[in-house]
């Protein structure tokens, strides 16, 4: 069947709440834009219930929610200095402020799944938020630095359960023929946000106090918490899993060693024992995680949903397209500013044009989803990517801005092509009882997939260098030619694997052993 085909299925019987969310779109909801969410904080949604509330207005509320935990994540990259001025600490203590978000961040993902299916959607969207507010009002009070980490670790675990847990929902309200068009917009902010995060914070610092970093987001969040309060329900089925307490731990230890050890890979080298040490210990907690999740009845993370070929073909595909593209967020300012003459400003700069492209494009290429699939999306998508990916792999110390910047926005035009589609067609190969685990795995394994990225990228820029003192700043640059290669030789084997993808709106998928 042609992914653009739709097939009719006006004979099935009546499902249960498991997969009412995939059965009533498909048919009724095509002739109406208000979808019922509930009737109560108990059970999933009811095709009679006399008081729909649209969509539309859900998506805007969590699209508010996403704006402020995501922009959150890059606000403070540029305020590290002001840190240090004010607590009188070390950079490497400042630099705490996002490294424990970032573990925090990945450690809360995976539990998301088990969050999910013992509470309401709608408690866990507004305890999500409600822990951010007072994790951000915190951060704005902090006296000292350790209250000011405090808070960022508060936040972190706000934003761990706000990620998978809106795909959750956004699965659960709109039937498959206009996912792709709700993750595109989705995919709008998640793409914006991060963008505009240091040049925003960089401006603040440099005019008005530090805390009004924390302060200006304050109120969109209580904005957002006040009108959820009102207008969300439950979109899913709670099956009260057993807490598994080990399960729990070896997740924590498992991601959180992998994704400290790849993250300080940068700045200690593979040798240090404060690389070794955690990604030992990660990987081993990872093993004992996995084999347990697979005994188990009731695991937290059901790692069975890799038995969908194509959920595991487009995460494979996110995880290549987040490698691919840090190569231009990390590696390109790093060239600008240390081995050419752009200062911090300019660099920021020539990043921004990209970043705008990717966030206005991808409501575009969510239409573009549900109306042919992820296949062709995805092909021309890494095309794009690998192709001005090697063309930033012949970069010297006189390359202009305006080829930079040039070439930098047609990459993320080819990332915006990508990102979304693969991830909507990864979670339409699901049922929605399985959506929860799916979303947590499919964002756990792009945090893993971005760290990676960022260490074996660095780590190649760091040895492909040649000694500036006999090659001058050309030496520096090949370092960062020889990264950009290894990032554009990984997005070729993303077009490869774009050619596999079939069934992107998921109506014919069925478990690898399946009977």
């Amino acid at each position: 069947m042609d992914e653009g085909e739709r097939p009719v299925d006006s004979t099935s019987p009546p499902k249960t709440t498991e997969t009412l969310a995939d059965t009533f779109p498909r048919a009724d909801d095509r002739m109406r834009e208000d979808f019922t969410l509930t009737n109560g904080d108990d059970k999933p949604a009811d095709a009679h219930d006399p008081n729909p509330v649209n969509r539309n207005v859900v998506l805007a509320v969590l699209v508010s929610g996403a704006f402020v935990v995501i922009l959150n994540q890059t606000l403070l990259n540029t305020a590290l200095p002001a840190f240090m001025r004010d607590f009188g600490i070390t950079a490497s203590a400042a630099q705490w402020v996002t490294t424990s978000f970032m573990l925090v961040n990945g450690i809360m993902i995976p539990i998301t799944a088990f969050l999910i299916q013992n509470f309401t959607t709608r408690s866990l969207f507004l305890t999500a938020i409600g822990i951010f507010v007072v994790g951000t009002l915190i951060c704005a009070l902090a006296p000292v630095y350790p209250v000011l980490l405090l808070g960022r670790v508060i936040q972190a675990a706000s934003g761990g359960m706000i990620m998978p847990l809106m795909q959750t929902i956004l699965f659960a309200i709109f039937p498959r023929d206009k996912r792709g068009t709700a993750m595109g917009t989705f995919g709008l902010v998640i793409s914006f946000a991060p963008a505009i995060g240091p040049s925003l914070s960089g401006w603040i610092v440099d005019h008005l106090p530090w805390q009004v970093l924390f302060y200006m987001m304050l109120p969109i969040a209580v904005i957002v918490l006040i009108v959820a309060y009102f207008i969300l329900r439950n979109v899913t089925e709670r099956t009260f899993p057993r807490l598994d307490v080990l399960s729990i731990i070896l997740s924590s230890l498992g991601f959180g060693g992998l994704l400290y050890g790849f993250g300080t890979v940068g700045e200690t080298g593979w040798a240090s024992p404060q690389v070794l040490a955690p990604l030992i210990v990660g990987a081993f907690a990872l093993v004992f995680f996995i084999l347990r999740q697979l005994k188990l009845d009731e695991p937290i993370l059901e790692l069975r949903v890799l038995r969908y070929p194509m959920f595991t073909l487009n995460t494979v595909l996110g995880m290549l397209v987040f490698i691919t593209m840090i190569g231009g967020m990390l590696i390109l300012p790093l060239y600008m500013q240390n081995m050419s003459d752009f200062t911090a400003m300019e660099s920021g700069l020539a990043l921004l044009p990209g970043a705008a492209v990717m966030g206005l494009m991808s409501p575009v290429t969510g239409r573009i989803f549900d109306a042919i699939g992820a296949k062709w999306l995805s092909v021309i998508g890494f095309t794009l990517l690998t192709v001005t990916t090697f063309m930033l792999a012949v970069l010297t110390v006189d390359t202009s801005f305006t080829y930079l910047a040039s070439v930098n926005t047609v990459r993320m035009l080819g990332v915006s092509m990508v990102m979304m589609p693969v991830t909507t067609a990864a979670l339409n190969q699901l049922p929605q009882r399985l959506i929860p685990h799916g979303t947590a795995l499919n964002n756990t394994m792009r945090q893993v997939a971005s760290s990676i990225g960022t260490a074996v990228l660095v780590s190649v820029m760091t040895v492909a260098s040649r000694d500036p003192e006999v090659y001058g700043a050309e030496g520096l640059v090949h370092g960062a030619n020889v990264s950009f290669l290894v990032a554009a030789i990984i997005g070729v084997f993303g077009i490869v694997g774009s050619f596999f993808i079939k069934d992107s709106h998921g109506r014919g998928s069925q478990p690898a052993n399946a009977e």
